[in-house]
């Protein structure tokens, strides 16, 4: 990767942002007083969002085992789909010609796309390293300056990778991130970035972070929609990094905050970060925090100022056959469960709790049957915005 280290003062807001225009705003509707909470609505071309708010995760234009129509019912109005797997298929032109992302999933609320600056990760030195966003704090800060991926290549323009389904080679850079997802149509797009990975010494997340800021400022002029374009802080786990990205970013003429990349070794190391970017925007945008949202850490996530977030867990951990309640995390696998005839929760109202007994469920779960995942898919998401709903709520009475 080579790229000529840039600072803020480096970059000026040109004319060729002149013509940016702003589809969506953000209004609070209360501040706390004992926290970064607050409690706000960004209104969409789709529909009001009310924040804090969970993001459900629609890679491929839907969530797994839903239809739109279900995915409605769990109380979620915003869902992100994933730039990079959409342009590999169907192909940003054939969601064009069935009239954009909202019609051709059949979904009427606002939708995101993110950058593919995921995948800069995910297939690069996460496959070379086996590793995900998160590693053990004694792990060695492996990648420096000059560190090169086995399975992609990241150069100033963008990044060369080897597709996942076909082997072919093909290459995302911010002009071309923006124009897919221009194509796709979603009410909110990302700008491009490298999501640096958590083995990265505080040399490369410089230069990560320097090609991240240099990318936005592409986006920016390239984006030619009248579609919402929300740039994304980087680094890492570096304290005078994050702050500097997150002033970088918020310079920029651009409708919200993406917070990216790896954020740290623990959860405690997590929300400290997010306290130092969020304490660096201006309130009168949304912040969004990419890919995290475990249930147990939604409440501080929140306190730190974050508006909404986007996390797999609901539909991943019920494809595991797992349901989330309020006495904890239930593995319907288990034999115990037979003959078990209450609902998951008793306290759910979603559709679930109030048709099927554990009994039926844990049934179905062992004997591999698909309804299995979609039922515990709806009930998870279910519960998930309710958790959401009583943390806004906690925010409006001034409990967090």
């Amino acid at each position: 990767m080579h790229v000529k280290r840039q600072s803020i003062v480096d970059f000026q807001v040109t004319a060729c942002y002149s013509a940016y225009i702003n589809m969506i705003s953000y209004s609070i509707v209360k501040k706390s007083k004992r926290s970064s909470a607050r409690a706000g609505i960004i209104h969409t071309p789709h529909g009001d969002v009310e924040t804090p708010a969970l993001v459900g995760v629609a890679t491929q234009a839907t969530v797994k085992t839903l239809t739109s129509d279900e995915v409605v019912q769990t109380g979620s109005s915003l869902l992100i789909a994933n730039t990079f797997h959409l342009h590999l298929k169907p192909g940003e032109d054939i969601v064009k010609r069935n009239g954009g992302l909202h019609d051709f999933m059949h979904w009427d609320k606002a939708l995101m796309t993110d950058s593919g600056g995921y995948q800069v990760f995910s297939l690069g030195f996460g496959r070379d390293h086996n590793i995900g966003k998160i590693v053990k704090e004694d792990t060695p800060l492996t990648l420096s300056t000059h560190a090169s991926s086995k399975n992609v290549k990241i150069t100033s323009d963008g990044v060369y990778f080897n597709s996942p389904i076909d082997g072919k080679k093909l290459f995302i850079g911010p002009k071309e991130s923006i124009a897919i997802q221009q194509k796709l149509g979603a009410d909110i797009i990302f700008a491009f970035d490298e999501c640096t990975p958590p083995i990265a010494d505080r040399a490369y997340t410089q230069k990560s972070m320097d090609l991240t800021h240099t990318w936005a400022h592409v986006c920016v002029s390239s984006k030619k929609s009248d579609q919402s374009l929300f740039s994304i802080i980087q680094g890492g786990k570096f304290k005078d990094l994050r702050i500097q990205s997150a002033k970088t970013i918020a310079s920029l003429p651009v409708d919200g905050f993406g917070i990216g990349g790896e954020l740290g070794f623990d959860k405690k190391e997590m929300f400290t970060m997010l306290g130092w970017v969020t304490h660096e925007l201006p309130e009168n945008k949304p912040r969004h925090l990419l890919g995290n949202g475990h249930i147990d850490d939604l409440e501080t996530i929140f306190s730190r100022g974050v508006d909404t977030l986007d996390c797999i867990i609901p539909t991943h951990y019920a494809r595991h056959g797992v349901a989330f309640t309020a006495q904890g995390k239930l593995d319907m696998s288990k034999s115990q469960y037979l003959s078990n005839k209450d609902p998951l929760d008793i306290l759910c109202s979603c559709m679930v709790c109030q048709t099927y007994s554990k009994s039926y469920l844990c049934h179905l779960i062992r004997a591999k049957e698909l309804t299995a995942l979609r039922l515990l898919s709806f009930h998870n998401l279910f519960y998930f915005n309710g958790v959401v709903a009583s943390i806004r709520q906690k925010i409006l009475d001034n409990k967090i």
